[in-house]
């Protein structure tokens, strides 16, 4: 069964090729949300309602019916969001780093994000700063709250700049009772860096034990 992937705020598909050959022979669906990567820069459109929109029109030009999600980082919101709106299409659910909610952004979060962020880390070229500053302006902020059916692997950072607290967790716990935590010691908020090879292979695991 497939997975389809909603990276985090700057992330763009290329990101995750690796993990699509870590999976193989499974298919797996990256995608660059709109602003990031090769994907359009619209001038509004950046709420959540609108990133989910995105994933639904590349779900339906997959043809899907069935498969699996996850998220990293803010796609964890879009991924939740979804799943919490089409329960029967997602077999299981993976949530990487991140809190059941989609957050609002405040009014000096542009400049501090771009400049000291996303140019002194070479980022910016792979997300546009008109796709930042809609993020900031669109953004609401909304409780994912709800329930999930499905299986659901919440994945987080063992370190201090983890932002999934315990009592995060315990959210995503009342939201699944088919929940598994996987805690990466070497890493804060990217745990697709250090601990990347240790949560690919429990991702591969969790997928084969829901299927």
């Amino acid at each position: 069964m497939p997975l389809v992937l909603c990276p985090g705020l700057s992330e763009t598909a290329e990101e995750y090729l690796d993990l699509l050959q870590a999976l193989l022979p499974r298919r797996t669906i990256l995608l660059s949300f709109r602003g990031r990567g090769g994907s359009d820069t619209p001038m509004h459109g950046y709420d959540l309602d609108d990133h989910i929109g995105d994933l639904e029109a590349i779900i339906a030009e997959t043809g899907l019916s069935t498969f699996h999600l996850m998220g990293n980082s803010r796609g964890v919101a879009y991924a939740v969001g979804y799943a919490l709106r089409q329960p029967a299409k997602v077999r299981s659910l993976i949530v990487g780093d991140y809190p059941p909610e989609h957050r609002s952004m405040s009014e000096t979060w542009p400049r501090s994000y771009i400049f000291d962020y996303l140019i002194p880390s070479g980022r910016n070229r792979l997300i546009r700063e008109q796709a930042v500053y809609g993020i900031q302006r669109d953004s609401t902020q909304v409780k994912l709250d709800g329930n999930l059916a499905m299986p659901l692997m919440v994945a987080r950072g063992g370190l201090s700049d983890s932002m999934l607290s315990e009592a995060d967790v315990g959210r995503y716990r009342a939201m699944s009772k088919l929940l598994v935590e996987r805690v990466y010691e070497h890493s804060g908020h990217a745990i697709t860096g250090s601990d990347r090879s240790a949560l690919y292979e429990d991702i591969a695991a969790f997928l084969r034990s829901c299927e």
